[in-house]
This record gives C-alpha cells, sequence and structure tokens, in this order.
C-alpha cells in the first residue's frame, strides 16, 4: 500500500532557540520512500541534519524571535501486513545478547527497572520466557491501566503509571518497557506515523508510541496501549524511553501553537 505522511507544527518563539527534531522517517525505512523526506522551515530557514547514537535522522534548526512553522509530506510504500507475531521467539541469556542490545536492559529516565523489579518478577517471573511472557505483560498494562490524554505529564515515569493507573501511549509503553527489562528482556521505545488502515477507530492518533523487544535475535514490535498487531506502522525514531525521541527538542522557550499530522492510504497512481 501507499501511504501519504505529513505534519505542519507552528510555534512561538520569544528569542533566538536552537531546536532539534525527529520528524523523519527512519533511515531503515528510508528504501521505501517514493518522495524525499525533508522538512520546510518558514519563515525561510536552513536546516542542519546528523544521525545520533541509535541511528535516529536528527534535524537542527536555529529559530529567530517570531513565527515558526515546520512542515513535512512524502510518500512511502508499505507491505500493508500486520505486525509480524513469532509465538515461538525465545529470550536470550543475558550473556548471549550482543554488546549494542545491553543498554536496553538498563534504568532510563522514565523506566525505572531497579524499582520495579520485585513487581516484574512477583507478577511475570514464573511465566515460560518468550514471546508468550511479552505478550503478558502487554495484556496486563493494556488492562490496568486507563487512557487519558487529560492524564499526560511530561514527567511521569513507569512507577506512576503503576501507581496511578492511567496515562496516554507514551506511560504504556513506559511500564512494559521496564517490566521487561527487570526480566532481563531488552526493550526499547519506538515512536512514530500510526493511522488508521485496517480498524475504525476516529480518534487513533497518526503520531503514536510502541516498543520493540529482542526476542530470537532480532526486535519485535509490541504496543501495550493497542495490544493489537496494526497495519501501516511507520518508524520514525528508537531510543531508551520518550527522552531520547521528543519530536521537538528546545534549548530555550519555543511555544508549540499548532500541531497536525497525516497518515493515510492513498489509492496507487494518486499519490501526489
Amino acid at each position: 500500500m501507499l501511504i501519504r505522511l505529513g505534519y505542519e507544527l507552528q510555534f512561538e518563539i520569544p528569542g533566538p532557540v536552537s531546536i532539534l527534531t525527529m520528524l523523519y522517517v527512519h533511515p531503515s525505512r528510508v528504501g521505501d520512500l517514493l518522495e524525499p523526506d525533508e522538512t520546510s522551515v518558514s519563515p525561510g530557514g536552513q536546516i542542519g541534519q546528523y544521525i545520533d547514537g541509535f541511528g535516529n535522522r536528527v534535524g537542527r534548526i536555529v529559530a529567530q524571535p517570531g513565527n515558526l512553522t515546520l512542515t513535512g509530506s512524502t510518500l512511502i510504500s508499505d507491505p500493508g501486513e500486520p505486525d509480524p507475531v513469532c509465538l515461538t521467539a525465545k529470550e536470550h541469556p543475558v550473556e548471549e545478547l550482543p554488546d549494542e542490545v545491553l543498554q536496553f536492559l538498563l534504568n532510563s529516565r522514565y523506566c525505572e527497572v531497579d524499582r520495579l523489579s520485585a513487581v516484574a518478577f512477583e507478577l511475570f517471573g514464573w511465566m515460560e520466557p518468550g514471546w508468550s511472557r511479552v505478550q503478558a505483560i502487554c495484556d496486563w498494562v493494556h488492562w490496568k491501566v486507563t487512557f487519558g490524554y487529560h492524564h499526560a505529564r511530561s514527567s511521569k515515569t513507569a512507577l506512576d503509571v503503576f501507581t496511578e493507573r492511567v496515562g496516554v501511549c507514551r506511560d504504556y509503553q513506559h511500564l512494559a518497557i521496564t517490566f521487561c527489562r527487570a526480566l532481563h528482556i531488552p526493550a526499547r521505545y519506538a515512536t512514530g506515523y500510526l493511522g488508521t488502515m485496517g480498524i475504525v477507530d476516529p480518534t487513533a492518533m497518526d503520531f503514536s508510541a510502541w516498543f520493540e523487544v529482542y526476542l530470537d535475535n532480532r526486535w519485535w514490535t509490541f504496543d501495550a496501549r493497542n495490544n493489537t498487531p496494526r497495519i501501516g506502522r511507520i518508524l520514525m525514531a528508537i531510543g531508551r524511553d520518550a527522552s531520547d525521541v521528543a519530536l521537538t527538542t528546545s534549548f530555550g522557550i519555543a511555544n508549540l501553537v499548532g500541531f497536525k499530522v497525516i497518515c493515510e492510504e492513498v489509492a496507487e497512481g494518486v499519490g501526489k
């Protein structure tokens, strides 16, 4: 299938400020892009780019006082298949994990592994290791946490989510990631586009969060918020938690005043 991706972010800038952006499709999907994937800055300005330590494509902007608008649009080819499922996928002993995977077992800003280890082992430590245990974690988080946009706050950690039992999509993923890491299962945070292909849900967000777990020598997609395989999930960035993959990070004041996202299937021949 063909999926049109796009966004428009508007800011009010009171003074000069440096901004980092993670608004690009992840480099692992570059081969599927049918159009350039670039950010336009208005009023006219240039955007630098680099690849960060997690392999994400990052933009750099120096914005001047006034209004700032960031826009982008691209077209991507997607298999149109649901997230893959492998019920026989096995966990690895820690000593067999690749070096680069070990960081996803550790504490991070929003994932306090040490403070939830005892809970994780009590709830899931007795289960058969592998895919079914990760799915049981997703099931538990999905049913125990109540979703609501009014529950969002930037400081909320996995322990807060476990205690309060409310949150938004990132909170579901943080708690599930923390439980996985506590059980020595590498887990990383992911963000990207997620439209409504294959479902009927007018409230579905177009930018969303999910997480990936390392089983059987590869990373697999899990989603504690939606808790079902989805079609047309387009990865933008991965990291230890949400602090590594913010859509925009400003080193100073940049007030977000407008936010639009497009993530929709288009028919062959009408993608432009």
